[in-house]
């Protein structure tokens, strides 16, 4: 895999290169805030027509006022809300937006929680798998023949540089016998890595026209750290560590508008940040570890995704 500048040069790419996107739609999840505020932010000032799907609809609105002022002139935002790691949540959002017979050119799989206490999803799930793996496959899923038919259609999956870390803990999902928040962020992570790669094979394999990209922020200050973990001793440590070391959520942004609007974005490219350890910096193609590349635990975590979700793609499997 290419591991130089996205576009082939040596020229950095930063939002001022997104082109115009006037008459496209995207669907950012966890759009209120961080990573999904500065995401819908740029692709409004660029004439995107933006769903910001938010769990919060009074940090949405709060988003939107923002967002509006800052844009110096007329911007197209839509909120709607949807809770991920609640599966019936997700239907719901999806269940409108086709009534509403709303078009979509892209969905960005943002939003996402970070290391909280055990908890469950109304369905039974671990809570981080639930949000940042299954409701995105879900929803997904659910939205795919209508973001097919929109023009230069993609769904951009946003990981972690923490997916290194992970794995699928198959014999225990919802951590009951065993939990620790960073294992489990670590395995939704490398989820969301073998789900965005094994949706790019079954998606090529199928002919279809939708791209299926991977991207990740590095270490970026958003309040995912802050909000999140359990404990107020590792909160303090992330607050400290965002500080003094993270990078500005516009910079980690840019990986997923990349993925989301370069033409140079090809399916099955994982965009990362250019920096030291992918930490900070502007887009490149890097590499997942082997391991989230593996097709057979692609397939098996897809076909367990498929029974707990109870959405099928009808895509065809992959080799």
């Amino acid at each position: 895999m290419d591991t130089t500048t996205p576009a082939g040069n040596a020229r950095r790419w930063t939002a001022d290169r997104i082109p115009d996107q006037t008459g496209r739609t995207f669907i950012v999840t966890g759009a209120n805030s961080g990573l999904g505020y500065s995401t819908a932010r740029e692709l409004a000032r660029r004439g995107a027509h933006v769903i910001m799907a938010v769990r919060n609809e009074a940090k949405g609105q709060q988003a939107i006022k923002e967002i509006e002022a800052s844009a110096g002139r007329p911007v197209s935002l839509e909120l709607r809300r949807v809770d991920l790691a609640d599966l019936d949540s997700v239907r719901t959002f999806a269940e409108a937006l086709r009534a509403d017979g709303a078009g979509v050119d892209v969905l960005i799989n943002n939003a996402g929680v970070m290391m909280p206490p055990r908890s469950l999803s109304p369905q039974g799930h671990e809570s981080q798998f639930a949000a940042n793996h299954l409701g995105h496959f879900a929803l997904t899923g659910l939205l795919l023949d209508v973001i097919a038919a929109g023009r230069d259609p993609r769904v951009v999956t946003v990981s972690s540089t923490m997916h290194k870390r992970g794995k699928i803990h198959y014999d225990d999902l919802t951590g009951e016998r065993s939990y620790s928040p960073v294992a489990f962020y670590s395995q939704s992570k490398f989820a969301n890595i073998l789900f965005g790669l094994e949706l790019d094979r079954r998606l090529k394999a199928a002919g279809s026209p939708v791209r299926s990209l991977l991207a990740h922020p590095g270490y970026s200050d958003t309040n995912l750290q802050t909000t999140g973990p359990a404990g107020r001793l590792t909160k303090s440590i992330m607050r400290l560590g965002n500080r003094l070391y993270a990078q500005h959520a516009d910079v980690g942004a840019l990986c997923q508008l990349y993925a989301a609007t370069s033409p140079d974005a090809r399916g099955g490219q994982y965009i990362g940040p250019d920096g030291w350890m992918e930490n900070r910096g502007h887009p490149k193609v890097v590499r997942p570890i082997r391991a989230a590349t593996d097709p057979a635990d692609a397939r098996r975590l897809w076909e367990l995704s498929e029974e707990l979700t109870g959405v099928r793609y009808g895509l065809p499997e992959t080799a």
